[in-house]
Formats: structure tokens, C-alpha cells, sequence
């Protein structure tokens, strides 16, 4: 390897380090990113830790607070909301599209026998969870044909869970039954059934995140 290789994948692995904190809670809204302590505490120098404060702003998930030092962006109730909606619009429609096509069976059965066995524990991590999770519709997305609505998909659904912590207790029995619904939609390539699964899975989430908001706020 490379010392560009090196770099470039220390960076990475920063980026992904932060962001994983910022996902899952650790780090709350409005904390701030400064670089040293960062930088101490994942044992990199300062370049990469600035780097992937930089990727965060792009994404949203971090802004930039008065005198311009770094904080964990907090999302607005009104915000949330329209990611939501936004959210329900794109993957109804991509469960459908990934009904349609061929399916990559082997991958299909390897989210669902993980999320079964995910289900069968009862318990699991915050990041965990999230991983999965976030495997769960972003895979879906990539079935249905569109690396751009992936990538979207993925990118709103950072933003919904930074707001939940990434775990609503409640909804972790129920919210992985309905991944295999709609999972199992797709294998029976039954598009009607996996558009109508994904609506009740992501009606049923916006109701989850509503009731975190109101209890919090």
C-alpha cells in the first residue's frame, strides 16, 4: 500500500469513525467537533479529523456555529417531518421497482437471515441496529436500479437518525418484522405487496420519531 493509499484510507476510516457517532447519538446535537480532541481520542493527527468535520458539513450532519467552529447539526421538527415525507415518497416506490426486477436472491436471503437472527437475540446495539438498518433500504435501493437513489435514501435516512438516537426501543421488534415483509415481497416479486409493506414500515416510523419528538420537546 500506497502512502497516498494510507492517507486516503485513514481518512475514511475517520470519516466513518465520526459519523458513526453522530448516526447512532453519541454524539449529541450541538456538541462541538473540535479537532485536537478528536483527534486524540480516535489516535489520528489533526488533518484527517478536519477532512471529515469537512464531509460532515457538506452532508449536513454537521454545521458550522458562530465563529465557525463545527457542531453536530440539529435537525428542526418541521425539517423532520418533510424527510419523512420525502422519504415514504422515494422507497414506496423503490420496493415496488426492486419486486420487478431481477432479484440478487443470495443477498436477499443473507439481510433477512441477519435480521432474524437480530430479532431471535432481542437485543442489539445502537450501531448495530442502525447498520443494519441502514443496509436494510439502502440495499433495497440498489436492487431497484438507482446508485443516485441510494445514495439519497441513505443520506435522509442519516438525518432521521440523528434526530431518533438511532433506536426507538418500541420499535425494534415490529420495525424488523416489517423488514422481512417486505423482504419476503421482493423474493415472491410482488411489487404491490412490497410498495404496500414499505408504506405501513416507514408510517409507522414517522409515528415513532413524531411521538420521540414530542416527549423530548
Amino acid at each position: 500500500m500506497t502512502l497516498q493509499d494510507q492517507t486516503q484510507t485513514l481518512g475514511e476510516s475517520t470519516y466513518e469513525q465520526l459519523r458513526r457517532m453522530i448516526v447512532s447519538g453519541e454524539l449529541s446535537a450541538g456538541t462541538r467537533l473540535q479537532e485536537k480532541p478528536f483527534a486524540d481520542r480516535l489516535g489520528v493527527s489533526r488533518t484527517p479529523v478536519r477532512e471529515a468535520i469537512a464531509r460532515l458539513v457538506s452532508e449536513g450532519l454537521v454545521t458550522r456555529a458562530q465563529g465557525g467552529v463545527p457542531v453536530v447539526n440539529k435537525i428542526s421538527i418541521s425539517e423532520i417531518i418533510e424527510i419523512l415525507h420525502v422519504r415514504r415518497l422515494l422507497e414506496c416506490e423503490t420496493a415496488r421497482q426492486a419486486a420487478s426486477v431481477h432479484v440478487p436472491v443470495e443477498a436477499i436471503l443473507s439481510l433477512r437471515a441477519r435480521t432474524e437472527q437480530l430479532l431471535q437475540r432481542g437485543r442489539s446495539s445502537i450501531s448495530e441496529h442502525a447498520d443494519l438498518d441502514e443496509e436494510f433500504h439502502t440495499t433495497i435501493a440498489r436492487i431497484a436500479g438507482s446508485k443516485l437513489l441510494a445514495d439519497l435514501v441513505q443520506n435522509l435516512k442519516q438525518k432521521t437518525r440523528i434526530f431518533d438516537k438511532g433506536f426507538i426501543p418500541d420499535r425494534f421488534e415490529p420495525g424488523l418484522n416489517e423488514h422481512i415483509e417486505i423482504l419476503d415481497a421482493i423474493l415472491a416479486r410482488d411489487p404491490a405487496r412490497a410498495e404496500a409493506g414499505m408504506r405501513r414500515h416507514l408510517d409507522n416510523v414517522r409515528e415513532s420519531i413524531l411521538a420521540s419528538i414530542h416527549r423530548l420537546y
